[in-house]
């Protein structure tokens, strides 16, 4: 018996985008269940300012699996750190309400953020100049070959 899926599908690839994506979800999650410790609707409403740049990533990575590569470090080891300084933050700020604390906390998810909106443009700039190329190539073949549709004429 033969795989007869869509073609061009690596299903290997597919299955570690949505694990990885699956455990950044988990991630996520989890943050916001430790922030709701600090009982601060605010912090709430930052983070989940933060999470929705994680998931634009995220997203971007689900449409382009070949893109894993390039964002596992932000998936992975710098969204644990973001979970792990959430846990240690939230129950601190719930216990003391520590205001330097609190700005130090927001600076890193700013910091955080603006990483994350880096990586998610580099992931779609590559994806627009990988698409540039393709066009170029078939449209330099086409050329070749005397094939290229003539250019309408402007109006």
């Amino acid at each position: 018996m033969r795989d007869k899926g869509m073609e061009g599908i690596d299903e290997f690839q597919t299955d570690r985008v949505a694990r990885a994506v699956d455990e950044a979800e988990d991630l996520l999650e989890a943050m916001t269940d430790a922030m709701k410790r600090a009982r601060n609707r605010k912090l709430e409403q930052r983070l989940e300012a933060f999470q929705n740049h994680v998931r634009t990533l995220l997203r971007a990575v689900e449409n382009d699996p070949g893109q894993l590569t390039a964002a596992r470090r932000y998936m992975g080891v710098y969204l644990r750190g973001a979970r792990d300084a959430t846990v240690k933050f939230a129950d601190l700020y719930a216990r003391t309400r520590d205001e330097q604390a609190r700005t130090e906390y927001i600076d890193l998810l700013d910091d955080l953020e603006e990483n994350f909106m880096l990586r998610t443009e580099t992931l779609i700039d590559s994806d627009r100049q990988a698409l540039d190329i393709e066009i170029d190539v078939l449209r330099e073949r086409l050329e070749r070959e005397g094939l290229r549709p003539a250019t309408p004429e402007p109006r």
